[in-house]
């Protein structure tokens, strides 16, 4: 088919402020604007007729102009949950101009009804229909749906990103993508009703262009693999692990490597040194509560019966630090909840530990329960700028608790405080480093991210010790602590304190939202939303 040209403007809708997530505060010391990349968009980017050109506006980090609107044939946007405001307003502005607008990604495979303005529909993986998208518009059809099957889609022929569309300054990190799917059937999660439960995985040749692609580009430092569960196929990863091991090696260790996985990563030694190696130095875990009775009823088996703070340890033991997920409102907690919390958040000695108010996700089984028993919120209008839509740590509980609701968000309140104080803060992080063996590659310094860790660490102490005098002791007494006790450390350690310069203020901020909305409920002034009907 001779393909035409067609000017397509990818727009990256922005998160909403005030997220445990953004990092704003840590961007800002190490010179970056935001946390990470639209992979997404860049990847549909590579989906598209060579006569088709691309041009990437993140509106996270740039401005959108009026010359990017005249220039499109047609935009591109849509994202996550907490993205859903700016992506409508986007598809406001698109049909105000005239152009065309296109919107996929999770929260429209979730909620393709909350975008029924949009001319285009994409639900559910573009590998699976973006063709029949392409064929369409070459047809001159201007608006439709179509809708993938179901975890059908094959990982195999997703194309390399084009990471040439980045400026990659804009970010602290960039992302890969391994694997779509989780094997667990956690109650809470949308995962699995998103990708199921039958792990996909890319080939090793194919995740290895990927990063070549980002190496030739120049980019060197941090690369997260934003699988939904790393370690979802032990099968496929073990055999991945040894030629991104060898990778590594032979390109002098470039990269810095981030993921997420289950708790049992703990249970499998090979594993974890196989992660080592290859050079994976933090990996985000949910571990939601220490109560067994809350994990059995929300369908987290895979975290009971073990010694949660040990399991922890064990993945220090690796050389690779933890970053802990923690829920509150579940409705078999006890009112030991925040004492619960944040002992184990203490005893495992993980500093970051999100810890938010559960929040019914749409299309999940959660949602579906409460929908049934009659418990389940309306949704708000999204043309309320004050309202923040998806997020845990302020906007949770979208549904008629078990518990007095006052008391829950006390209990939240508790956890926040006690586990973000600076104190209880840095108290976690010198025990962090004490129990991390960083005797692997992680430890040493003599590889190819010398120059850029060198300057960007540089740079952070810097901004530290001159712009946040509320900080310098904490960094300079850690800096010797760690010199002192596990000098390897010194590059995790380092990361810790700078994700504080954010969650230290953000934790205040949390505290501040819930202060108002106890005082509301006390007042007798909330007034809790309408009900979802039962069906």
């Amino acid at each position: 088919m001779l393909h035409s040209t067609v000017n397509v403007l990818l727009l990256y809708p922005r998160f909403q402020a005030g997220s445990f997530w953004n990092y704003q505060e840590t961007c800002a010391l190490i010179g970056a604007k935001y946390p990470a990349p639209p992979l997404g968009l860049i990847t549909v980017a590579a989906m598209l007729p060579e006569s088709w050109e691309p041009r990437l506006v993140d509106r996270n980090t740039t401005t959108l102009r009026d010359e990017d609107l005249a220039w499109a044939d047609v935009v591109f946007t849509g994202g996550m949950l907490p993205q859903q405001s700016d992506t409508l307003a986007i598809i406001a502005m698109c049909r105000k101009a005239g152009i065309p607008v296109v919107v996929g990604g999770p929260d429209v495979t979730s909620s393709p009804e909350h975008y029924a303005t949009a001319d285009f529909r994409v639900i559910g993986e573009a590998e699976g229909i973006f063709g029949a998208f392409l064929e369409a518009f070459e047809r001159g059809e201007r608006s439709g749906t179509f809708e993938a099957e179901k975890f059908k889609a094959d990982v195999t022929t997703t194309p390399v990103p084009r990471f040439d569309l980045l400026n990659f300054s804009d970010y602290a990190q960039v992302n890969v993508q391994f694997s779509r799917g989780c094997p667990f059937t956690c109650e809470f999660c949308d995962i699995i009703e998103l990708y199921g439960r039958k792990p996909r995985t890319k080939g090793s040749a194919q995740i290895l262009a990927e990063l070549q692609a980002l190496y030739d580009l120049g980019y060197r430092g941090h690369v997260d693999f934003v699988d939904d569960n790393l370690i979802g196929n032990k099968k496929a990863v073990k055999a991945f692990l040894p030629d991104l091991v060898a990778w590594q090696k032979a390109h002098g260790r470039p990269f810095e490597l981030s993921t997420e996985a289950s708790l049992n990563l703990a249970d499998d030694e090979d594993l974890l040194e196989m992660m080592r190696q290859a050079g994976f130095f933090v990996v985000f875990v949910g571990i939601e509560s220490p109560d067994p009775d809350v994990l059995v009823a929300t369908r987290k088996k895979q975290n009971t019966r073990r010694d949660i703070a040990a399991s922890v340890h064990k993945i220090y033991e690796a050389g690779i630090f933890v970053i802990g997920g923690f829920i509150v409102g579940f409705d078999e907690e006890s009112d030991r909840v925040a004492d619960e919390i944040a002992g184990l958040i203490e005893e495992a000695a993980i500093p970051v530990a999100m810890t938010g108010l559960l929040y019914a996700l749409p299309n999940t089984q959660l949602t579906r329960r409460l929908a049934a028993q009659g418990r389940l919120h309306a949704e708000f209008d999204m043309a309320d700028p004050d309202h923040e839509q998806g997020d845990q740590c302020t906007a949770g509980l979208n549904f008629e608790t078990l518990r007095p609701r006052a008391r829950i968000l006390a209990d939240y309140r508790k956890v926040i405080e006690r586990v973000y104080g600076p104190q209880a803060y840095f108290d976690r992080l010198r025990k962090m480093v004490e129990l991390l063996d960083m005797s692997g590659p992680n430890g040493d310094v003599l590889n190819a991210r010398l120059a850029s860790d060198v300057k960007k660490l540089g740079r952070l102490v810097w901004s530290i010790t001159r712009y946040k005098p509320e900080h310098r002791g904490y960094l300079w007494r850690m800096i010797a602590f760690t010199l002192r006790h596990n000098p390897r450390a010194l590059n995790p350690m380092l990361h810790m304190v700078a994700l504080y310069v954010h969650l230290g203020p953000f934790s205040r901020f949390v505290l501040q939202r819930i202060d108002t909305q106890i005082a509301e409920i006390e007042a007798g002034n909330w007034q809790p939303p309408a009900l979802v009907a039962a069906e």
